[in-house]
């Protein structure tokens, strides 16, 4: 007889509806510090410097979200043993575009930074219309 062990992951998800406007993403980067300053006592040993990252990379997605996207935005954050994972939800079906980096650009430079961070990323079209970006950092 074969036995199956299950292993049991503990994580903390939130979500969070933000408005459509360019303060959206300085709000979400304080919820973002939050959540995982409150979570990590009871999860995993998230450090200074991966806070710094996923709250970077959620100003960028939620600053992206809020400048082409339709109407308002969500961001869900979940945090496990293993990962942070950040996704933000708009209601623009078109992908992101990562445009190529130069010196004289003053804008543009938000996905590449987040694909730097991220451990992975990617873009996922809703049924209905919208889509969702989702970053995942190891920790």
């Amino acid at each position: 007889m074969r036995t199956h062990r299950r292993t049991h992951r503990r994580s903390v998800r939130v979500e969070y509806l933000l408005p459509d406007e360019a303060a959206a993403a300085g709000q979400a980067r304080k919820l973002t510090s939050e959540f995982l300053a409150r979570s990590r006592s009871r999860m995993a040993r998230v450090d200074e410097e991966q806070i710094e990252d996923a709250t970077l990379i959620v100003s960028e997605l939620v600053a992206n979200a809020t400048e082409h996207g339709r109407g308002e935005c969500r961001l869900r954050l979940q945090l496990s043993d293993e990962r942070v994972t950040v996704e933000v939800y708009d209601g623009n079906p078109a992908p992101p575009r990562v445009r190529p980096l130069t010196a004289e650009s003053e804008s543009g430079r938000g996905l590449a930074m987040v694909r730097c961070l991220a451990h992975r990323l990617d873009v996922t079209p809703l049924t209905g219309g919208g889509k969702r970006v989702r970053a995942i950092l190891a920790i």
